[in-house]
């Protein structure tokens, strides 16, 4: 963006959203440079922090005007480079609309502005006996709006569904700086199903503002389990009974040896380190059907090899318990400081083989792999540990990571179960689709979002390029050229 045309956009910013939520310089462009992809940095031009979706709109048609790119970002949470500006641009940034707009206990229904977090959804909704059930490890931090760019999912996705299966409408405003809105306060089944459309395109076809959100009713009851493992194998042989059984769990998570070690040198939680894997099952419903599937699950654990079974006695424990997988992430900065997590799905079937194949690709690359498992859908989080300042391993990193996403696809299953496609993978999306699939994919792109100004080089390769996103030169294309 030439010097002069970029000081004229920013005063124009200022006059809508204010000089304080405008953001220039240098220093304060660098927070904004990636999400929680961190090996991908691309430092956006312009912050700009709307307060209201008047103002949101109001930005995009200014950046229509300029013809300068814009890419909407909630708290950065993201883990595919969703919300990193390879284009540079505006960095449209809505964690300053955050108001909890209404609670409807009656219809189960919250409508809440995007820069709500998901926990905090939950926590307005508690007095009703109610909460929102998508709970992504980052909920703490991550915003609806990040949410429903990503169609998160969480622990509680076995049971319970991804976002998509929690909105029942989303005001948005669209590319063009025009305003509409998909489904409503109850959702309908008429027409073209376009918040479903909407629901995980990743930011690409529209800005989101307000949200009507599915409440669920809490379950009268809940039990947790922990139980350790000798190897990651027979926890995934365990996994794989209980569903069989019919039994289906609120949420089954599994860590990996390496990982449980990491968790509890951090936070002292009293977990097995010689286990191979540790277990993590939660039952829910009336008292009456836990206690017999409570049976079923130690039955099919105990025949896999389970040791050291234990129930969580009250809400202390079972908060102990859950800290254990939801601070696994983190805990594993103790063991190197940049991690590349993936995202890939496999059948439940595919599970102990998936597990050993992708031990097999961490060997054979020299990468160091920690697994955390959303065991209980196959959705596998198998993270790369690394130093970024060595090149080295990051093509091996990229190398490893690239042939555990093919895994995924061989074995039938997918290349993203909740953190997108972003920039991460964009390469692979010929892994999955054929020239024709993403040349309709580019269509409804095109449909929304003509001028491509809307965060643009994301979720869609170009067929002439697959796998080159932006202007901006990206660490993982320059590694692997």
């Amino acid at each position: 963006m030439e010097q002069l045309q970029e000081n004229q956009l920013v005063s124009e910013l200022k006059n809508v959203v204010g000089d304080d939520y405008v953001l220039t310089s240098q220093e304060d462009l660098a927070v904004y440079e990636c999400d929680g992809d961190t090996l991908d940095v691309a430092r956006p031009d312009i912050v700009v922090l709307p307060g209201s979706s008047a103002e949101v709109a109001s930005v995009i048609k200014l950046a229509n005007s300029y013809g300068v790119p814009f890419t909407a970002r909630g708290a950065g949470t993201g883990l595919s480079g969703g919300a990193t500006t390879v284009n540079g641009g505006i960095s449209l940034v809505l964690t300053r609309l955050t108001k909890i707009v209404e609670i409807d206990p009656d219809n189960l229904v919250a409508v809440v502005q995007v820069g709500a977090t998901n926990s905090s959804v939950s926590k307005a909704a508690e007095k009703y006996g109610l909460y929102f059930a998508p709970d992504p490890s980052s909920q703490m931090a991550s915003t609806i709006g990040g949410n429903i760019a990503e169609n998160a999912g969480g622990p509680h996705t076995l049971k319970y569904g991804i976002t998509v299966n929690h909105v029942n409408g989303v005001k948005v405003i669209l590319p063009d700086g025009s305003a509409t809105v998909f489904g409503g306060k109850a959702r309908d089944c008429l027409g073209l199903d376009l918040l479903g459309v909407f629901i995980g395109s990743e930011g690409t076809l529209g800005v989101a503002t307000e949200v009507f959100l599915r409440l669920t009713p809490r379950p009268e009851s809940a039990e947790t389990m922990l139980a350790f493992f000798s190897t990651v194998g027979s926890g995934g042989e365990a996994v794989s009974e209980i569903v069989a059984t019919g039994v289906t769990p609120a949420a089954m998570e599994m860590v990996d040896q390496l990982t449980l070690r990491a968790v509890e040198d951090a936070h002292h939680l009293g977990l097995d380190r010689d286990a191979g894997a540790v277990l993590i099952v939660e039952l829910d419903g009336s008292k009456l059907s836990i206690e017999s599937e409570k049976k079923v699950v130690c039955e099919c654990a105990l025949a896999h090899g389970a040791f050291g079974i234990k129930w969580a006695a009250t809400d202390a424990e079972r908060a102990a318990i859950w800290k254990a997988r939801k601070t696994a992430f983190g805990s594993l900065g103790r063991i190197a400081p940049n991690a590349y997590v993936l995202d890939g799905v496999i059948p439940r079937s595919k599970l102990a083989e998936a597990i050993r194949r992708i031990a097999e690709i961490g060997t054979a690359h020299s990468v160091t792999i920690a697994n955390i498992y959303h065991a209980g859908d196959g959705n596998l989080h198998p993270t790369l540990l690394y130093r970024k300042s060595n090149k080295d391993e990051v093509v091996r990193v990229m190398q490893a990571g690239r042939e555990i996403l093919q895994l995924c696809v061989t074995l039938g299953g997918t290349l993203s179960g909740e953190h997108g496609i972003g920039i991460e993978k964009l390469s692979e999306m010929t892994f999955l689709f054929s020239d024709n699939d993403l040349k309709a994919m580019g269509w409804l792109h095109e449909a929304f979002n003509p001028d491509g100004l809307c965060n643009p080089g994301k979720l869609v390769p170009t067929l002439k390029s697959c796998g080159e996103s932006g202007t901006r030169e990206l660490l993982r294309y320059k590694v692997l050229s």
